[in-house]
């Protein structure tokens, strides 16, 4: 199955660099079921930076953290498994000091499969590589993210502002923006 192949391909691009914690009774995350009911759901403890997810509450099956270095490796993996890319968006950490970077991916075929590559970069140098060698219709999600949180991709072609003005000196889906 895709999400096996593609789960133990990031595992072996994230190897395991410290002893595995003790095993903790997660408590799970609490969801909201019909009729106002509440249920916990678990999730699969992170193995070599990649988590297991319920589609049905998360939205994808596989979620990989991945240092801005591996970035293109990870992509790469998803591309051999002939997934495309959905889009590119950034969260704002701004408590952490950190920007992080989330990338959607998925398949046409009857073996569905959705997967998030994640990956934070310091908010005061949000610089990650782009991945328009690999996807070149990542090209416009690159510069969108790049006017809404600032983020640099790095060797991107083009990157202009796409929907701000070329002039535009702020980016407005930062916390600590002010209009």
């Amino acid at each position: 199955m895709i999400i096996e192949k593609t789960k133990l391909a990031f595992q072996k691009l994230l190897p395991s660099t410290e002893p595995e914690p003790p095993a903790v009774e997660d408590p799970g995350e609490e969801v909201e079921e019909e009729k106002g009911k509440k249920a916990k759901v678990k999730k699969e403890p992170r193995q070599n930076g990649v988590i297991e997810c319920d589609y049905a509450v998360h939205g994808y099956h596989l979620d990989a953290q991945v240092a801005p270095d591996q970035l293109i490796e990870a992509v790469t993996i998803v591309d051999e498994a002939e997934f495309f890319i959905e889009s590119i968006t950034g969260v704002d950490w701004i408590k952490e000091g950190q920007i992080e970077v989330v990338y959607d991916f998925s398949r046409y075929d009857f073996d569905t499969c959705r997967v998030v590559i994640r990956t934070r970069v310091d908010r005061n140098n949000p610089v990650v590589p782009t991945i328009t060698s690999i996807y070149a219709g990542a090209n416009w999600h690159e510069r969108e993210t790049h006017d809404f949180f600032g983020i640099k991709f790095d060797g991107h072609p083009h990157l202009i502002p796409l929907l701000l003005p070329e002039d535009a000196d702020f980016h407005p889906l930062l916390k600590d923006f002010k209009a």
